[in-house]
C-alpha cells in the first residue's frame, strides 16, 4: 500500500500524555492541547452525569484536567500512558469529595436553617463608579499602581513588591493609605490631594 493510502490516525491520549511526560521544562504545548481537546469533553460529562449540575461539571472538568496537566509536566505521575485511568480515577475522587462537602453544607442548614432565614441582611452601598474612578486618578502614581495591582489584579503583596521594587511590608502599608484616602475622597465627593 502506498504512503498516501495510509490514514493516520491522531495520537493516543496515552501517547500524547508520554509526549507530555516527557518534554520536561520546554512543555509540548501541541500535546497538552490535543489531551485536553480528546479528554475535557470526556470528563465534562462525566461531571453532568454524576453531579447533575453543568456548572459543578465545568468545575471539575477544569480542577481534573489541571491535575491531570501538572501531574504530567512535573512527572509525578508514574505510568503515563495511563493516563486515561488516572483522569477518571480523578474524577471518582473529586466527585465523592464534592458529594460530601454538600452533604456537610445540607446539614448545617437544615441545623441553622431557621436562625439564618431570620438574620437581618442588609445591602451594602453601592458607590458611584464615576466619583471612585475620580477618586483613584487623583491618587499618586505609586498608591494607584498598588491598589490597582492588589485589587484588581488580585495579585499579593509579594507580588507587587517585586514589580515595583518594594519590600512587602512597605506595599502593605502604602495599600493601607490609599485605601484610606481613597474612602476620604469617595465619601466627600472631592478629590484629595496626594
Amino acid at each position: 500500500m502506498s504512503q498516501a493510502g495510509l490514514r493516520t490516525e491522531p495520537d493516543s491520549e496515552a501517547t500524547l500524555a508520554l509526549r507530555i511526560a516527557g518534554a520536561g521544562a520546554v512543555r509540548d504545548i501541541e500535546a497538552e492541547t490535543a489531551l485536553y481537546r480528546h479528554l475535557a469533553p470526556r470528563v465534562r460529562r462525566y461531571g453532568l452525569r454524576h453531579l447533575r449540575d453543568a456548572s459543578a461539571a465545568d468545575d471539575l472538568m477544569q480542577q481534573v484536567m489541571l491535575l491531570v496537566l501538572d501531574q504530567l509536566r512535573t512527572g509525578r505521575l508514574r505510568e503515563p500512558e495511563r493516563v486515561v485511568s488516572f483522569i477518571f480515577g480523578s474524577c471518582r475522587t473529586l466527585v465523592l469529595a464534592m458529594h460530601r462537602k454538600e452533604s456537610r453544607r445540607d446539614a448545617l442548614l437544615e441545623l441553622h436553617g431557621e436562625s439564618l432565614a431570620s438574620a437581618e441582611i442588609t445591602i451594602a452601598p453601592r458607590h458611584d463608579h464615576e466619583r471612585v474612578a475620580r477618586c483613584l486618578d487623583a491618587l499618586r502614581e505609586r498608591e494607584r499602581s498598588v491598589l490597582v495591582m492588589s485589587f484588581y489584579d488580585e495579585k499579593p503583596a509579594e507580588v507587587v513588591a517585586g514589580e515595583l521594587g518594594l519590600t512587602a511590608g512597605n506595599v502593605r502599608v502604602i495599600r493601607h493609605r490609599g485605601i484610606a484616602q481613597l474612602r476620604r475622597c469617595v465619601a466627600s465627593g472631592r478629590e484629595v490631594a496626594a
